[in-house]
């Protein structure tokens, strides 16, 4: 019998609201300089991948968070800026990165009602994340802070994991009360959130919304609205 729901947070249950190549332009006319798309196309994956690729093992937050700057300065070169670096670096993180752009973060429209009617019928609910910033914070801005029984982030000095790494479900697991068998895991990354709970027991479920991957998993759903009905 299913007691728990775990989430994935980010292309879960929310997203950023606006895309990078849009914030990227308006800063480039405000600073009056050309971007060059095409070194933006080979700069884009290594920037997420520098930027969130950190081991919470090895290093904490502040470790992080300077990881996370030196990365997005990187990215700006890469594009071909080489005036003003610095304060561009600041600028894209104040309105693209999850600790400084909160305020960019929105919800899926299935997610609150997705998330009253399983607590309507008796489910915990916990978040999951690889996230190099504490999360809560966000969450409460967001207004769904308080559906979730407990919150678990990467970077957490509490947790030091990462997903599929089995340390960061088994510490919810414990956190919730649950066991693996009584617990399902929704989220969008098949190595991170799929191998990562199927390799300890708990049941996964994937999400994705945007039909891009089907077939990839047994057990997929395009929306929020459809999880109810598979527990």
């Amino acid at each position: 019998m299913i007691k728990a729901v775990f989430f994935d947070f980010y292309y879960t249950l929310g997203v950023w609201d606006q895309p990078l190549k849009d914030i990227i332009q308006k800063i480039a006319d405000r600073y009056e300089f050309d971007v060059d798309w095409e070194r933006f196309a080979e700069a884009e994956p290594n920037l997420y991948a520098d930027a969130s690729g950190s081991d919470p093992k090895e290093h904490a937050i502040l470790g992080t968070m300077q990881k996370i700057v030196e990365s997005y300065g990187e990215f700006i070169r890469q594009l071909g800026v080489e005036e003003h670096v610095e304060q561009i670096t600041w600028e894209l993180l104040q309105s693209e990165h999850s600790l400084f752009a909160a305020n960019n973060a929105i919800l899926y429209p299935d997610t609150i009602p997705t998330l009253y009617q399983l607590k309507r019928d008796g489910y915990k609910l916990a978040i999951v994340s690889n996230w190099d910033t504490p999360l809560f914070p966000l969450l409460e801005r967001l207004g769904i802070a308080h559906f979730f029984d407990t919150i678990t982030a990467s970077h957490d000095v509490r947790v030091r994991s990462a997903k599929p790494d089995a340390h960061i479900f088994e510490y919810t697991l414990k956190k919730l009360g649950v066991s693996a068998e009584e617990t399902v895991h929704v989220g969008d990354t098949y190595q991170a959130d799929i191998i990562g709970a199927e390799a300890v027991g708990i049941r996964p479920i994937l999400i994705d919304r945007g039909n891009v991957r089907p077939g990839k998993w047994h057990e997929t759903i395009n929306s929020l609205t459809e999880l109810p009905d598979l527990l």
